[in-house]
Parts: C-alpha cells; structure tokens; sequence
C-alpha cells in the first residue's frame, strides 16, 4: 500500500475546473486500487487550516492570502504541508503553480516527488523570465515528469529538455464517478435549453476560445450551449448581447447530474481552446465518454490526441470562426456522420482513456519510482527486482 499526497492550488468544493476533476479521478482510482491518497490545496472559502472530506477524499485546506497572475498564495500550513509530506510515500505535484515550487523546498529529502506537467507557462511571459530559474530547479529536482499526452511532450520547449525525466500518462475518467440521469431531470433540461445543440464544459478562461465561438454562432442556424463560469464570463455575454445572439445560452455552474443530462441532449461538443495553455482537454473526455462527436482546435496538444480528425469528430484551424462554424454546420446537418463520430469517439475513451486505466498506471510509475529510490539507498539489489519481475 502506498502512501501518495496530491498538491494543487484549488480543489474541490472550492471550484469545479477540468484539473481538479483529474485529480478527483486518480485519487478515487488509486483508493480503489488499496492506496491511501490525500489532496493538499489552498481554499478561497476556507477560514481556518482544516481537513475535510470530499467524495471519499481526505483534503488538507489551508486559507489562501492572495491570487496573483493565476497563483495562489498562502502565508501559512507549512507545518501541516511538512507534516503530510513525512506520512507520504510519494508527493504528487501539478504544473504551472509556482508556489508549488516553493513548498517542494518543504519535501523531506529522500521523498520521492513527481510532477504531472499540465501546461506550458503561455500569457505571463514577463513573470516567467523572473520564474524560470525556480521553475527549472523544481523541474529538475523531481524524481519524474509525467506528460498527458505524447502531442504535449513532443510539442514543448520545456519538456523537451526533460525528455529524459519524462512519460506519458494520458488523463482517463471512471465513467461509475458520473451520475446516472433519472428521466425525470433529462425531461427538465430538454424542456429548459431544448436538445441537438452544441456543448461547451469548462471554467470561461481567456484561452478557452468562446470568444470565436461567439463569432461563428452569428447568423447562425444551429445553438450553443455555454456551462461555466470565470474570469471572462461577462465580457463573454456583453459581447454576446451585442452581436445579437439568441442562439448562445450561458448556464454558468450547473450539479454533476444537470451536466450528465446536458451531455446526452447535445448534438456535439465544441471546445475552441486556441492556446497552448489548454493541454488537454477534460470536457473532449466527457464527451467521448457521453458517445459525442467532438469539435476542438489544431493547436499541437493533447486536445488532437483525445479527438482525432476526420474520426472522432473535427480538427479546425487555432482563433478561425469561420473554420468553427464551418465545423458546426457541417456536424448541424448530417446525423449518420455525428453518430459516426460519437461511435468512434466512444471507442477511443474505452481504449484509451479509462480513469482504471490512468490510475493503474500511475501505481506503476509510483512503485517504480520507489524502487529506484529503494536500490539507490542500498536496501535491495537490482538483481531483486529482476528475479521478482
């Protein structure tokens, strides 16, 4: 049994993003699996240093002091930080926080440490010049990188000078963490947003694209449904408003089951992230996992990993409306096509992407890792482990 500690900016319940739902699927997967996981986070709503649970979940919340350029800050559970890190066998990072870099300090040494690299640092050029010599010292004193897709590693600068350090390990959901609809709430939503529209999941971030996707829904015969809320949400309905569009409807937050239920009355999910800082792609998952056909951006990530062109949906240029909406119109008008689609898309989620998949491979990548460190502190011999595979 392995001890693993999962540290992040945010989790749930605080806030409902793509990443804390990827953390939320391997701790569950690896508690599963007979290990035992704790989650160590700052909270915006939390006063005091706690430990709750949250779906089965111990979480370590320790108050945030400030937010800045999308880092979280916290002046205080140092102690606590230190003191999860001594019951932990592995501590288990995510990339970009930078403050993260900072309580990596806190690491017993001899702890073994590795990071799951979500994103290149993209918008905060400035601060990634001041960043970057703490950046590479965190990246290069951890026992792994660990890539969600071999699109990722190959594509970034960053990685490639780890590219010895690194391995992929694709992001997978356990489809049994989804609620089941009841026909009764399926009966509700059609009547509230109707049915065979195009669906976006996430937080409404700068990178996420919806500003084209507002551009290509103009004049436009089919409709999108937006769900989320974010830093961008009310640029994002005063643009709408003024371009006149009464086929965009914002839902903002809406419960696991309402979101269950809006993936089985759409027609495809749309997901125009045109950055790099999307590196993957939560939601393109949920569809595949919902049979959807799917529409992302070309943009060198794990998003044309997940969704292959011409076979689980469609790829379209970076920061094109016209290629969107062309897209759109295109899934719009032929149904044998969208099942087409959503058949394979479903497929590729049961090959590849499985939440029992990633979680077994991380137990792998954790007992090697605790191997290694067990034959460089002399405790056995590499013969061992050869006679024991």
């Amino acid at each position: 049994m392995t001890k693993i500690v999962h540290v992040y900016r945010t989790f749930f319940p605080d806030t409902q993003g793509g990443l804390e739902e990827v953390i939320r699927q391997l701790a569950k997967g690896t508690l599963a699996l007979g290990h035992e996981v704790k989650v160590f986070t700052l909270s915006a709503t939390a006063k005091n240093i706690e430990q709750i649970e949250f779906d089965g979940i111990q979480v370590i919340r320790i108050p945030q002091w400030i937010e800045i350029a999308s880092c979280n800050i916290s002046l205080r559970g140092f102690k606590e930080f230190r003191e999860a890190c001594k019951w932990a066998d592995i501590v288990h990072f995510q990339f970009p926080w930078p403050f993260g870099d900072i309580l990596r300090l806190l690491v017993p040494s001899g702890t073994v440490t590795l990071i799951t690299y979500q994103s290149d640092i993209v918008r905060q050029k400035k601060l990634l010049k001041i960043y970057s010599p703490l950046m590479n010292n965190f990246l290069g004193s951890v026992d792994r990188i660990v890539s969600t897709s071999p699109n990722y590693l190959k594509t970034s600068p960053v990685l490639q000078q780890y590219k010895n350090k690194t391995e992929v390990i694709p992001i997978g959901l356990d489809e049994d963490t989804y609620p089941l609809v009841e026909n009764e709430l399926l009966v509700r939503m059609k009547s509230s947003v109707g049915e065979g529209f195009f669906l976006f999941v996430g937080v409404l971030r700068y990178y996420k694209g919806l500003h084209i996707l507002l551009d290509a829904c103009v004049n436009a015969e089919f409709k999108a449904v937006i769900v989320g809320a974010g830093p961008v949400e009310k640029e994002l309905k005063q643009k709408a408003q003024v371009l006149g569009l009464t086929n965009v409807v914002f839902l903002g937050f809406v419960s696991n089951e309402e979101k269950a239920a809006l993936f089985e009355l759409c027609r495809a999910v749309v997901f125009p992230s045109y950055l790099r800082s999307e590196a993957f792609g939560v939601t393109l998952l949920e569809g595949a996992m919902h049979g959807k056909p799917l529409i992302s951006s070309e943009i060198g990530t794990g998003t044309s990993y997940v969704n292959i062109h011409n076979q689980t949906g469609i790829c379209v240029d970076a920061a094109n409306a016209e290629s969107l909406r062309n897209a759109m119109n295109k899934l719009n008008g032929d149904d044998s096509l969208c099942k087409e689609y959503g058949k394979n898309s479903r497929k590729r989620y049961e090959s590849h992407f499985t939440g029992k998949k990633m979680a077994i491979s991380y137990v792998e990548l954790y007992r090697k890792l605790l191997t290694e460190k067990s034959i460089k502190q002399g405790l056995i011999e590499v013969g061992d482990v050869n006679e024991g595979l």
